[in-house]
């Protein structure tokens, strides 16, 4: 994926709002064996790649002043309640250093699977990402997790997908992390004052009285006065 970036002259509080102002949004892009580099990037454009899941997780491509270099996006600074991006910071890539990134999941087959198609089960997705380490060439922009095979109340492990080649889980002490998980939907509760209100309702009304009017329902019988 490829961006236009351009460089910047101005840094601080001052140069940076008067950017924003003009559509523009300030970053820097740093590593490798040059210098940190301040750029600017058109506010509109940076906004609709960042919808993109590809712009997160894959090595982009940024043209710079017409020279083209490997980056990842590091980090992004965004306005607490304004559709805004404040700042953004992208790292050099080096194609013979293997660097770690998180790489989102993609899930498919659960309506295929046991779990769901004959127990009806629910599938929760309980790791969404995966922090990998490889070569900048063998990143993927993402890693497919197939769920046909679920069971009733079954996970899906780590171990039990396939990382491409020469892509290393960085396991931060983690021995096989759940991926997925079915269990079955929980049990609907009746309300016990709701059914004797159904129930009451339900219930024949009293034959009607002399006069089209009901009969009074009768009521229990007062105990007899003692002596």
């Amino acid at each position: 994926m490829k961006f236009v970036a351009f460089e910047r002259a101005k840094q601080g509080t001052g140069a940076s709002r008067r950017l924003r102002i003009s559509g523009k949004t300030p970053g820097i892009v740093y590593g490798g064996e040059a210098t940190p580099q301040l750029i600017e990037i058109d506010h509109n454009a940076l906004w609709h790649a960042l919808k993109k899941e590809a712009f997160h997780a894959s090595v982009l491509e940024m043209d710079l002043g017409g020279t083209v270099s490997k980056v990842l996006l590091r980090d992004v600074q965004y306005h607490p309640f304004r559709q805004l991006v404040q700042h953004i910071d992208f790292q050099r890539v080096d194609a013979r250093t293997r660097m770690t990134m998180k790489v989102p999941l993609h899930f498919k087959g659960e309506e295929e699977s046991d779990a769901v198609k004959l127990e009806q089960n629910l599938v929760s997705h309980v790791t969404t990402e995966l922090e990998v380490n490889c070569l900048p060439a063998e990143l993927p922009e993402f890693i497919e997790v197939d769920l046909s095979g679920l069971k009733k109340n079954g996970t899906v492990t780590l171990k039990d997908i396939k990382l491409p080649r020469g892509v290393r889980w960085v396991s931060h002490g983690k021995a096989n992390p759940v991926l997925a998980s079915a269990t079955p939907p929980a049990a609907e509760e009746v309300d016990p004052v709701v059914e004797g209100a159904e129930a009451a309702a339900a219930a024949p009304a009293a034959p009607a009285g002399k006069g089209g009017k009901a009969a009074p329902a009768k009521t229990a019988a007062k105990p007899a006065a003692k002596k």
